[in-house]
């Protein structure tokens, strides 16, 4: 009987077919959104006591619903401590200790924040593998341009350097530029099109120069996205398997050909030895 409701809850967790696997992904996603809501809420300073208390009461019932679902997820689990150890098993826990440690020390209400981690529980529940799948791609991208990126960055810091400097010799201190420190702060404000304005040039050199760092600040952008989206467009060899779940972690993005998880190891549902 153990062994039947074990398996039921399993399927229920760590599927998303049937009308009970929906409806629990459901519940879960509305419960995660509401407690967000409830903490964005809180820090609103105009909240009357009432409310509060009323907030404080709907917040544990949430946190004992999610404590229940934590419990539940370990209980399934074929290997519950890699579980607990997993990304998603450490926002899981993360997303109750605040509560509880709240509970026994009142001077640790500021990690109530902690809570907004419940948020990057929705990648699991909705399933959402198709866009896991396309940051590990953006991710791959970004690690094989990795010394371009740097080498470039670099060049900037250099650039904003000699930029800095020489508009510490066109304005000078009467104008606001003060230092070599604060011009190279103007020029990368300059440079990145951001333009505060609590620094300005004022003569017409200086004016003249700031246009031209302008003008180069939209080419310089433009380049790390060149150089990312280039890797991005590589062939990947293969896609992932995005169906197959980690019964132990609850690891989505397999290969297609996976028999275990590339996680933590354990042997993955439905899959056939390769021989």
């Amino acid at each position: 009987m153990s062994g039947r409701f074990r398996s039921e809850c399993r399927r229920i967790i760590f599927q998303s077919t049937r009308w009970d696997e929906k409806a629990f992904d459901i519940v879960l996603i509305l419960a995660i959104l509401f407690s967000v809501g409830i903490v964005l809420w809180e820090s609103l300073p105009s909240l009357s006591a009432d409310v509060r208390q009323k907030l404080y009461i709907i917040e544990w019932l949430i946190t004992a619903l999610f404590t229940a679902e934590y419990a539940l997820r370990l209980y399934v689990s074929e290997r519950p401590a890699r579980y607990s150890r997993s990304f998603f098993g450490i926002i899981d826990l993360l997303a109750l200790l605040p509560s509880y440690i709240d509970l026994l020390l009142p001077g640790a209400h500021y990690l109530m924040l902690l809570r907004v981690l419940r948020v990057l529980r929705i990648f699991r529940v909705l399933k959402l593998a198709k866009y896991i799948g396309e940051a590990n791609l953006l991710m791959r991208a970004m690690r094989a341009s990795a010394r371009k990126i740097a080498v470039f960055i670099f060049a900037v810091l250099n650039l904003v350097l000699i930029l800095g400097s020489l508009m510490y010799l066109i304005e000078g201190s009467e104008h606001g530029f003060t230092s070599i420190p604060k011009s190279v702060y103007w020029a990368v404000v300059t440079l990145t099109t951001v333009g505060y304005g609590d620094i300005s040039p004022q003569t017409p050199m200086g004016q003249f120069f700031a246009s031209i760092i302008m003008i180069i600040g939209y080419g310089i952008i433009a380049v790390p996205t060149a150089i990312v989206t280039a890797e991005m467009t590589h062939p990947r060899p293969r896609s992932p398997n995005t169906d197959c779940i980690c019964p132990a972690c609850g690891w989505e993005n397999h290969d297609n050909d996976a028999t275990f998880c590339k996680v933590c190891g354990d042997k993955l549902p439905n899959s056939q030895d390769h021989t």
